[in-house]
């Protein structure tokens, strides 16, 4: 009797053990399935994921594009960037703080703001530098790859048009890379600039001196620092920090240059 029950269960278990794997051997296939029919209704072929416009002719520019987070340099050189202006509340400040200490930045400009602000940021460039960072904020990686340069298109034109200098940076919001992003970047001959270093403002509430000290210490030779003149009342801890952060990073040899100069002198070294 007992040999007869385990001889039953060593058979019930097998069977069960068959009926499991053939489950999850058809699980697997219907899952297969069902994500391959998932991707067949993606807009593939020029659409967000593609860098491609399907079999038409590429037309891209130069035909590449570099996709840069900081560079590797023996020299103590930063690239202090800000995003997503420029409006009223923030940017002169920014500014007039740069003017004082006589820093140069990087300023990736949203296309709408650029053109309804034109007057914050003419004749104030001096020895700053612009870069694009789409026409509204919209997130350019849910995008099609013709949608994509559209905005980036009209976004440039705007940026050049209020500042009198052409973009040749572009900085997608959020950081957000796809395939119509690179297609169109490259279509306009753009380095794609991301950073190495944010400011952390939610951090340190007011406690703009912490947040100088913060960055400060975090600071390597080639970091790009992105900061905002753009945002809600937080970020102000950063820009009410940004003489101690300067005063703070000179001290510790650093020299404030654009992006464009901090490639530049790199690629020489």
């Amino acid at each position: 009797m007992a040999d007869g029950v385990g001889r039953w269960n060593r058979r019930a278990v097998l069977r069960r053990t068959a009926l499991l794997a053939g489950g999850v051997a058809l699980g697997a296939v219907g899952t297969v399935q069902t994500t391959w029919i998932a991707d067949r209704r993606l807009p593939l072929a020029g659409g967000p994921a593609s860098a491609t416009l399907g079999s038409q002719f590429q037309e891209v520019g130069g035909g590449t594009v570099e996709a840069v987070w900081g560079v590797h340099t023996t020299e103590r050189l930063l690239a202090l960037t800000f995003d997503d202006g420029p409006l009223p509340q923030w940017t002169p400040m920014v500014l007039d703080t740069l003017e004082r200490y006589d820093v140069p930045a990087t300023f990736f400009m949203v296309g709408a703001r650029a053109r309804d602000n034109a007057s914050l940021v003419r004749g104030r460039m001096g020895r700053h530098e612009v870069g694009n960072h789409s026409w509204a904020h919209h997130d350019l990686a849910r995008m099609d790859a013709q949608t994509a340069y559209d905005d980036l298109r009209r976004s440039h034109d705007a940026i050049t048009e209020a500042t009198g200098m052409s973009p040749r940076l572009l900085r997608p919001p959020w950081g957000h890379l796809g395939g119509a992003v690179l297609h169109a970047a490259a279509r306009l001959d753009y380095r794609l600039v991301l950073w190495t270093l944010q400011m952390v403002e939610g951090q340190f509430p007011r406690d703009p001196v912490g947040h100088a000290r913060r960055i400060v210490a975090g600071v390597q030779p080639g970091t790009v620092l992105l900061g905002h003149d753009v945002g809600t009342e937080r970020r102000l801890v950063a820009l009410r920090g940004l003489p101690d952060m300067i005063t703070g990073l000179r001290a510790r040899g650093y020299t404030f240059v654009t992006v464009s100069d901090l490639l530049r002198r790199a690629a020489v070294e």
